[in-house]
């Protein structure tokens, strides 16, 4: 089964795209379902059909659907919402504000994680088409398994050796309620779930990520800072799609001057983003959507390329053997990033890297255990770390 997941800034037409690209796979014959997991849901706007929390048939080969995560958080949550319920209202009554307090920021991204994982495992498809929320809450979503995993390993065996031997304590002198074994056992399963979603994520050969852009400066600066950001997750990108593009035919007059600065921003993309292959869609004459103006969007887009297969792999992370034989270096590409923007430290085998608001701590590999940076380089849209 493949996953493509479709990102960019807000407004670029990510729907409209991941809705096109999902026609044109259906029509050659695989089973596709396509998924939302912007909380402003507009899939349902794109085809024109009412979207729920379960697949709905748009034609033959194509189904859609938009994540409830209200509805999902009452399937998921269960025993661990119980006890934080339980904590809330110790000395309140249940109320609206209750409620909502019970839905904490990020975890919605949390589920919708979690229905990629689980329409993964069913295996009822053959492409999982995901319309992601805009730029920045997708790396939240993306970094989440890896960041829980983190804070699990760090904090969770602890917390729950010390709830088991002082709970009863606190329970009886503070009259706080303390997790049970069932709401740890919970809070594990999550976390099993969500490493193996991580396992997933990382397959390169699986999991494509695909930047939807428009021919406009500040647009394309965010597009080449994503990018950035997902190659420091180690994350596949193997398109760019450029929307909204001006034709000849219909930039004449008032929009010539358009034309021009499109043409200039198509080339940048073209020359800033090689060797991953760059695709276009122009403006058509009418509004897109229902399935037949997007299956027509697809193929014009798309033209002879089959948009499931796996368009480009690029191997972000390398360990090399220092040409002076004192020690290595760990090369990680990086492309449009400004040296100033970036920082580094280490301690013991992990490595944190940081690009202005971006941060990633990961474990070195084995290679490297017994080494330390003695400097750290970047050239060639390359981050170089020297052990020795």
């Amino acid at each position: 089964m493949r996953i493509i997941l479709y990102t960019g800034k807000g407004g670029v037409g990510k729907t409209s795209i991941a809705a096109a690209t999902a026609c044109k796979i259906a029509k050659e014959g695989k089973k596709v379902l396509i998924m939302s997991t912007d909380h402003a849901h507009s899939l349902s706007d794109s085809f024109e059909v009412k979207l729920c929390n379960q697949p709905t048939k748009i034609v033959e080969n194509l189904e859609a659907m938009e994540i409830d995560a209200a509805l999902e958080n009452e399937m998921i949550w269960g025993n661990l919402k119980a006890y934080i319920e339980k904590i809330l209202l110790l000395k309140s009554e249940r109320t609206i504000e209750s409620e909502e307090l019970l839905v904490f920021p990020g975890f919605e991204d949390l589920l919708c994680l979690l229905k990629i994982k689980d329409i993964h495992d069913k295996g009822e498809y053959d492409v999982l088409i995901v319309d992601c929320a805009p730029t920045g809450e997708t790396m939240s979503l993306l970094k989440f398994p890896e960041m829980f995993k983190f804070w699990m390993e760090k904090f969770f065996p602890m917390k729950k050796k010390a709830a088991k031997v002082v709970g009863p304590v606190i329970k009886a002198t503070m009259k706080i309620p303390m997790p049970d074994e069932s709401t740890f056992d919970e809070i594990e399963m999550i976390y099993k779930k969500l490493g193996e979603l991580h396992q997933l994520l990382m397959k390169k050969d699986k999991v494509s990520i695909r930047i939807v852009t428009t021919p406009e400066k500040i647009v394309i600066k965010e597009a080449k800072r994503s990018f950035s950001y997902l190659h420091l997750f180690d994350f596949n990108v193997d398109a760019v799609i450029i929307n909204r593009i001006f034709s000849q035919e219909g930039a004449k007059g008032y929009f010539e001057k358009w034309l021009s600065l499109q043409k200039q921003s198509i080339e940048d993309i073209e020359l800033s983003f090689n060797p991953v292959p760059v695709f276009k869609g122009f403006l058509l004459k009418s509004e897109i959507k229902e399935y037949a103006t997007l299956l027509e969007f697809g193929e014009e887009i798309f033209k002879d390329v089959s948009p499931e297969d796996l368009l480009f792999c690029d191997k972000i992370f390398e360990v090399e053997r220092c040409s002076d034989k004192e020690g290595y270096n760990l090369v990680i590409k990086m492309p449009f990033v400004d040296k100033k923007e970036l920082s580094l430290f280490q301690k013991g085998d992990e490595l944190s890297i940081a690009i202005k608001n971006e941060k990633r701590s990961f474990v070195i590999p084995k290679k490297l255990y017994s080494k330390e940076v003695v400097k750290a380089d970047y050239a060639d849209e390359k981050l170089i770390i020297h052990f020795v």
